[in-house]
């Protein structure tokens, strides 16, 4: 049996991300779509609330790349939800760092997941994309400095969602800061009323380069910066 680290936040995944960064992209995305005919790369399309918005905004063919069995299952039910999609999405079950598609891409998306790379990973990811990429293709990412969190003694809820008669909770906790990583500690838990049904724990690290850093990699892979609206990021290959 496959090892899904994500399996804890897949029943959560879609009311967090609703909440936090999903609406801003439906509008930041689509205009930096515009033009783009062949096939589209997501990188990280979790559960597929950034695939639909890839499709309504290019008729492309969509690789919607997920590593996660969970997040998988979850897609690939929501793209059975709709024919046209369930015909032009083709879900690919490896990371960023292994995809390998058979004829070059328009675009590589990646939304809220550059987090997930190592420093030592981020150069072979900016080389495999440039390779899956047609000349002048569009490389699209949102990404923001943000200042370094300090470790936290205790989780703070994140976010409460009612289902029912139920009460869906994110709490996160940082618990180490190195360099660009972020060690943080997440529960995520159901509650009837006062009473706990449910609480799993998930440790994992994320990494936060400042943009000048990730600009001097892919110009050293060879991209070139494009225009691009306030927290996202376009560049295209050379």
């Amino acid at each position: 049996m496959l090892d899904d680290p994500c399996a804890a936040a897949v029943p959560f995944y879609d009311l967090f991300h609703e909440d936090g960064h999903v609406p801003a992209i439906r509008e930041l995305l689509p205009p930096l779509l515009a033009g783009v005919r062949r096939g589209v790369i997501e990188i990280g399309a979790g559960t597929g609330l950034i695939t639909e918005v890839i499709a309504r905004a290019t008729p492309a063919e969509i690789h919607a790349v997920e590593p996660s069995p969970g997040m998988r299952s979850v897609l690939v039910n929501r793209l059975a939800r709709d024919p046209e999609l369930q015909r032009r999405v083709t879900v690919l079950p490896c990371g960023g760092l292994d995809v390998k598609v058979d004829e070059p891409a328009g675009a590589v998306v990646m939304i809220s997941v550059l987090q997930s790379f190592t420093a030592d990973e981020r150069p072979r990811l900016w080389r495999v994309l440039a390779g899956q990429l047609e000349g002048d293709g569009r490389l699209l990412f949102n990404w923001r400095d943000r200042r370094p969190p300090a470790p936290e003694t205790e989780p703070g809820v994140m976010g409460t969602y009612q289902v029912g008669r139920h009460t869906y909770e994110v709490a996160g906790q940082v618990l180490d800061v190195t360099g660009e990583s972020v060690t943080s500690r997440f529960l995520y838990r159901v509650r009837h009323g006062e009473t706990l049904l449910s609480e799993d724990e998930v440790v994992s690290t994320a990494h936060w380069p400042p943009s000048t850093a990730v600009a001097a990699e892919l110009k050293e892979a060879g991209f070139v910066q494009d225009d691009a609206p306030d927290g996202m990021q376009v560049w295209r290959a050379a």
